[in-house]
């Protein structure tokens, strides 16, 4: 399944932004694989932290086949030690169990969280250790599929900015702006300012 969008999404970016719509002329449609389920999506974002991706991917098919079904029960049955022979340290493994014993608890309820807003989605998920802010927004376009996230905090969307428009920086006001352009569509405008972050127009 990958990031829903079409042309209703790329329409209203291309109206809003001519620089933008080149970058989409050029690049096509973009697919990124996303997982509807925000339980394993979310531990699956707690293996890739500061990790390479090639190592990512060996630690999660490691987690993976220890836990074939990737519920919170499954994940809280097993021994700290179990997991962190997948190729994870003792702290990610502290916030694998933590996630697991929320969900257990009620604390955070996964399937609720498609019915939040964005904002509330953030608000709850950054209560548990090991989720940053960036990390619930990374969630909500990829498990979620919201179509309106741009993230402050991720450096490549900073990057695909400004290669994009020729800045040297993108303060917070900027920023806001082109969020702004962006809405409702964000999302979307996203996967095009990732692929920029390693390509120049």
């Amino acid at each position: 399944m990958f990031f829903p969008y079409g042309d209703k999404e790329i329409a209203h970016l291309k109206k809003r932004d001519k620089k933008l719509a080149a970058a989409i002329e050029s690049i096509g449609i973009i697919e990124r694989i996303i997982n509807p389920d925000p339980f394993s999506a979310l531990l699956h974002s707690i293996v890739s932290q500061q990790i390479s991706n090639k190592a990512a991917a060996t630690v999660w098919q490691r987690l993976s086949t220890l836990a074939v079904n990737m519920t919170p029960q499954v994940i809280q049955d097993l021994a700290d030690e179990e997991i962190q022979r997948c190729g994870l340290s003792l702290r990610k493994v502290s916030y694998i169990k933590g996630i697991a014993a929320a969900a257990l608890s009620g604390h955070i309820d996964f399937a609720e969280l498609d019915t939040l807003t964005d904002g509330d989605v953030i608000s709850k998920l950054t209560t548990l250790k090991g989720v940053g802010e960036w990390t619930a927004e990374m969630l909500l376009i990829f498990s979620l599929a919201r179509p309106d996230v741009l993230s402050y905090k991720d450096l490549a969307i900073k990057k695909g900015i400004m290669n994009l428009y020729g800045y040297k920086e993108v303060d917070p006001a900027k920023f806001e702006r082109l969020r702004r352009r962006y809405s409702p569509y964000a999302s979307t405008a996203s996967l095009y300012l990732w692929y920029l972050s390693h390509e120049s127009l």
